[in-house]
């Protein structure tokens, strides 16, 4: 079946060595501009990541692209759709890490055990199994699976040393851990950070939320919420459909239907989680912002002010 949205959205990535990221990024680029997708693309020592839309052939020239790159011919993929582009601009990028951690570890040796979606729901229903939610603290408050530990992380850098922090109280009578995130990159990342700290059986979601809730239907799941993502549509529910979250275009944080109700939220200006930290010059010119945006809407136009690129 076709789907009504004609946009699709397809997030990657692949943990490989490239001894020259920067010699792979402008024949990439090159490729990407050609083919006309939007998005942000990764390049690091220790692989490719990122998210990328445009028409299905398109996107599709360019992923061929990327499976011909060093160890990428099994590219981690996943595909949603949208009905308006989410991207405002493209973007490829030379980094020290495709998903920052801080910590040296290896990923294509040392990763965990990959558990199938269809296999997730008993493996944390075991009261033996730690779930670790690897993601940061405001993806977690859009949505998570029931009984996911949350490390309250601004950021994903964060990770080793609240769990070297935690750890002794973390494994108390568990035998297991099992860890997920949105695409399965950082929870990937996450095993083998474990494995080098001496847990043995540590165990990952394979493809991450998204996959889950593609394949799990809603009435067998054991997710909570929606699930925030890196883009314009600022959250997605099972089936990967468009959520009910807004995006606060003042701090970037999500904004629930709750959130908006609250006498702190100014569409465009502030919500409940940045109105306190904003002086009236800022507010002022969100203000003015948003009313341009609403303008160039009018006129059919897209304005600058709308941009939200994965960094």
């Amino acid at each position: 079946m076709t789907p009504p949205e004609n946009i699709r959205v397809s997030a990657l990535y692949r943990f490989a060595r490239f001894d020259d990221p920067h010699a792979l990024r402008e024949p990439l680029l090159a490729v990407a501009r050609a083919a006309g997708i939007r998005g942000t693309l990764l390049l690091a020592g220790e692989g490719i990541n990122g998210t990328i839309a445009g028409a299905p052939d398109t996107l599709d020239s360019v992923i061929a692209h990327i499976r011909t790159l060093p160890g990428c011919e099994a590219l981690s993929l996943k595909h949603s759709w949208t009905a308006a582009m989410p991207f405002h601009r493209l973007k490829v990028k030379v980094k020290r890490e495709i998903v920052t951690m801080g910590v040296t570890v290896d990923p294509l040796t040392d990763a965990g055990t990959y558990v199938a979606p269809a296999e997730w729901n008993a493996l944390i229903a075991d009261p033996e199994t730690l779930v670790i939610d690897t993601r940061n603290d405001y993806e977690v408050a859009v949505g998570t699976f029931a009984g996911a530990v949350d490390p309250k992380t601004a950021g994903f850098a964060d990770f080793p040393d609240w769990f070297r922090t935690q750890r002794e109280t973390l494994l108390a009578g568990k035998k297991r851990v099992a860890m997920f995130c949105t695409g399965g990159i950082r929870c990937e990342k996450s095993t083998a950070f474990l494995k080098a700290e001496g847990v043995e059986q540590v165990h990952h979601l394979d493809g991450g939320i998204l996959r889950y809730l593609e394949e799990v239907p809603a009435a067998e799941s054991a997710w909570q919420g929606e699930c925030f993502v890196f883009d314009q549509r600022v959250a997605v529910g099972h089936g990967l459909a468009p959520g009910t979250h807004l995006l606060c275009f003042a701090c970037r944080m999500p904004v629930s239907a709750a959130d908006r109700a609250s006498p702190a939220f100014v569409e465009g200006v502030s919500c409940p989680a940045c109105v306190g930290e904003r002086t009236a010059e800022e507010r002022a010119g969100y203000a003015e912002r948003h009313r341009q945006e609403r303008l160039a809407a009018a006129r059919g136009e897209a304005h600058i002010g709308r941009m939200y690129d994965q960094a």
